[in-house]
């Protein structure tokens, strides 16, 4: 488990953005089991509840599910879930703010592409 960042953000939402992570990088393989609530809560030194509800909140997305008894498990298809998820969120939060910018500084479209062509390269 990677250690969590403290960057303001609620730290159930930084539980479910590890888990995420896990998924997308193959740490966690569908159908694989992810840590406890208890198991998070004691490696993060936060209250199982906190970590429980960064957990459901992917449950409530589909990503993952439980098994009654045993823990929580990866969904089939959870990472082109979360992939898709998290593309959405960086159109919304990146391209659509970096847009808006561009347009208030008279920045043309060919101009926006060839920056971003030039930030590839660094």
């Amino acid at each position: 488990m990677k250690q969590l960042i403290d960057d303001g953000r609620p730290i159930f939402l930084q539980i479910s953005e590890r888990i995420e992570d896990d998924i997308i990088d193959g740490g966690l393989p569908e159908e694989s089991q992810v840590p406890s609530t208890n198991q998070f809560a004691s490696f993060y030194k936060i209250n199982p509840a906190t970590a429980a509800k960064g957990v459901n909140l992917l449950v409530d997305e589909g990503i993952l599910y439980k098994k009654r008894g045993i823990g929580m498990f990866v969904m089939k298809g959870a990472r082109e879930i979360v992939i898709n998820k998290r593309r959405e969120q960086f159109f919304e939060q990146y391209v659509i703010t970096m847009v808006h910018e561009a347009k208030k500084l008279g920045i043309t479209v060919d101009q926006l592409t060839d920056m971003i062509k030039r930030g590839e390269q660094k």
